[in-house]
């Protein structure tokens, strides 16, 4: 029964979450209320915030899952291997919209896109969440002076991947071109950093 609650509040929580994309995409984030996506995803809007405590989660809400999946990658490598090494395994590994075939990710790639660079608010929202990421990073890596340098070095880089991916897709590029230039555009940042932090805090 525990397992049979659980599924259902993911799904609710999914059909929440989808609604309000389809939302923000056909009309803007800044134009659509939470009363507007507890309408249309059939709930109401206390069950909304009982999933989505801020409209900004409706957008950013598996960030979390992603932050302690790269704090645990970083905090589990293997013995005797750089911090950097391991923070950019997890990162190329990640596919995301981007990596997937289907081109219907895509779209959704697209007009996620769109909404984050239409709105304040959210784009406000994406800048706290890098800096806690940046927060939890150095407080692995040891939580001093050297450390906040290093975390925010790596957080860097994966804000400028953020942007130049977002960049390519409002400007049209196609999916699996951009792929490839993401991609290079990683390998290319994540070499300027190894000449200064390539060994960097071995595990």
């Amino acid at each position: 029964m525990t397992g049979l609650r659980e599924r259902k509040k993911q799904q609710t929580r999914e059909h929440i979450a989808e609604t309000a994309r389809r939302l923000f995409g056909e009309h803007g984030f800044d134009q659509v209320t939470v009363t507007d996506v507890a309408r249309a995803a059939e709930v109401s809007a206390q069950t909304v915030f009982n999933y989505f405590p801020t409209k900004e989660d409706l957008v950013y809400w598996r960030l979390g899952a992603f932050e302690d999946e790269l704090l645990a990658a970083v905090r589990e490598r293997p013995a005797g291997e750089p911090a950097l090494v391991a923070f950019k395994r997890f990162l190329l590994n990640q596919r995301g919209l981007l990596g997937q075939a289907d081109p219907a990710a895509f779209d959704q790639l697209v007009a996620l896109a769109r909404t984050i660079s239409s709105s304040p608010a959210l784009r406000a929202r994406e800048q706290q969440i890098l800096e806690r990421y940046t927060a939890g990073l150095t407080a692995e890596l040891g939580g001093d002076s050297t450390a906040a340098v290093a975390a925010a070095a790596m957080i860097g880089v994966h804000r400028a991947l953020i942007a130049f991916t977002r960049r390519h897709v409002l400007d049209g590029t196609p999916q699996k071109r951009l792929q490839r230039i993401v991609r290079a555009e990683a390998e290319r940042a994540f070499a300027l950093l190894e000449g200064g932090l390539g060994d960097y805090a071995p595990g």
